[in-house]
């Protein structure tokens, strides 16, 4: 596909890099001469220098012609402009990046009237991220599918765990009836689909899939279910902290923010009155004692420097607390936190990333089954997918054991007729099911992506 990004700063390198990597034909845009240099060198692009709201700059990396066309500058009157351009030109499906707070009310009215197809809001989204975290702090990172009703999580196995050191197969029955399935582990930087002959190890960075209950179940019988928290601890007063601060509200959890900057104090004491804003350094470990970190239930670094984030959250961590996230956009940071024991760690780029590259793959395939969600896990070595099947998904109403995979893909969780199940090898695929998919090591477009062509028994196809 024809995919132009206008804007090379972090969403938009990172973007460039995924979809590249996926073979697309992918321009880039920008009126910065050291982020085109670092584009052409490192990325399979085209890079181009303007303006992107420019009529000229988009008809010489031909708009005209794109598939997708997403406006990634850090400001939101340039992205809407640019998008209402390229779709003037004859783009197909233009996307923009909107992170005032003041516009998110207002979003639909804005796709509406400019020809936007998709609005995206990183820091909005990792807000919602966060949240998710604060109610299940159990967790290091949790996705959602099926409006809610499946969630899949990950987690560090540690010494005591009693699944240490017992096969899948082996471990009890009170663990196997839950609604719930291991579905990939990541092992000292290897990513694998576990069978029932897997031993699970500490140090085992694992991830389970399954209803809500069933998660939380798991936890309790593995003695780590922690109750709901009720103070959070935020340093770093931005647009996720707003966001983010007005989720937990409305959860009835209990805010406190320190953020450096006395007029953006001003402003989040005014939009925000049942929040505690303390205008001063969260990096200060004398002022946080100050305020009685140690007495938070969880503690969330949002600061604009990954690495105040990440040393902050490991004081955070010294001292207790039941949960502490880190927001670093830079990989090799978050792989760094993970080693020293801060498991949730979350990047707006990679989360924008994900969105972006759902609407493209459903895009190369609009005739195919319809891809819901999707997110790249450990460390994007593997993917979780959710489709829905049609009359377009082959093998329907033959037993999953019958079918021949490929190598390092599970059949996570089937939704039929609203029951989910978790399937085994009599389960079925039928036409209007939601279908849940793991995959290591595969770009899935498509349900049928996943079955092994060379091996399939042909006389088994429908």
């Amino acid at each position: 596909m024809k995919i132009i990004i206008v804007g090379d700063g972090k969403v938009g390198f990172t973007l460039a890099e995924h979809l590249s990597q996926e073979e697309h034909d992918v321009t880039v845009i920008d009126t910065n001469d050291d982020a085109l240099r670092r584009a052409s060198e490192s990325l399979d692009v085209m890079c181009v220098k303007g303006n992107g709201a420019s009529i000229s700059a988009l008809r010489e990396s031909g708009a005209d012609t794109a598939d997708v066309v997403i406006a990634a500058t850090s400001m939101d009157e340039v992205n809407m402009v640019c998008c209402l351009t390229a779709k003037r030109l004859g783009a197909k499906y233009v996307i923009a990046r909107v992170r005032n707070v003041e516009y998110a009310a207002e979003l639909a009215t804005l796709k509406q009237e400019l020809g936007i197809d998709m609005v995206i809001n990183p820091e909005n989204a990792t807000a919602v991220e966060i949240s998710r975290l604060l109610r299940f702090p159990s967790a290091a990172n949790i996705e959602t599918f099926y409006r809610g009703r499946v969630e899949l999580i990950g987690f560090r196995v540690q010494e005591g765990d009693f699944i240490v050191g017992h096969p899948l197969s082996a471990q009890s029955h009170k663990l196997q009836e839950l609604p719930m399935l291991m579905c990939a582990v990541e092992r000292c930087g290897e990513v694998t689909i576990p069978d029932g002959s897997f031993v699970p190890q500490a140090e085992d960075r694992l991830y389970l899939i399954g209803q809500p209950s069933g998660l939380t179940d798991f936890f309790k019988l593995l003695g780590r279910y922690t109750p709901r928290l009720k103070d959070v601890f935020l340093v770093g007063g931005g647009r996720i902290a707003h966001y983010l601060t007005a989720i937990l509200e409305h959860l009835g959890m209990r805010v406190k923010i320190v953020e450096r900057s006395m007029d953006r104090c001003r402003h989040l004491s005014e939009v925000l009155p049942r929040t505690m804003v303390i205008c001063g350094d969260g990096t200060d470990q004398e002022l946080l004692e100050q305020e009685n970190i140690s007495a938070a239930d969880a503690f969330v670094a949002l600061t604009d420097r990954d690495e105040d984030n990440l040393i902050i959250s490991l004081y955070a961590m010294q001292q207790g607390l039941k949960k502490v996230v880190a927001k670093s956009n830079r990989q090799n940071y978050a792989g760094i936190a993970r080693a020293v024991g801060l498991d949730s760690v979350i990047s707006p780029k990679f989360i924008t990333a994900n969105q972006i590259l759902q609407v493209v793959r459903g895009m190369q395939n609009s005739k195919g089954s319809v891809m819901n969600a999707l997110y790249r896990i450990a460390g994007g070595h593997a993917e979780a997918m959710e489709f829905l099947a049609n009359d377009t998904t082959r093998n329907l109403g033959i037993p999953l054991k019958d079918l021949r995979l490929k190598k390092g893909i599970l059949i996570a969780v089937l939704v039929h007729q609203n029951r989910i199940i978790i399937p085994d090898g009599s389960s079925i695929l039928s036409q209007g099911d939601t279908v849940i998919i793991v995959s290591r090591n595969h770009g899935i477009l498509d349900i049928n992506d996943i079955y092994d062509d060379s091996l399939l028994d042909m006389g088994a196809v429908q």
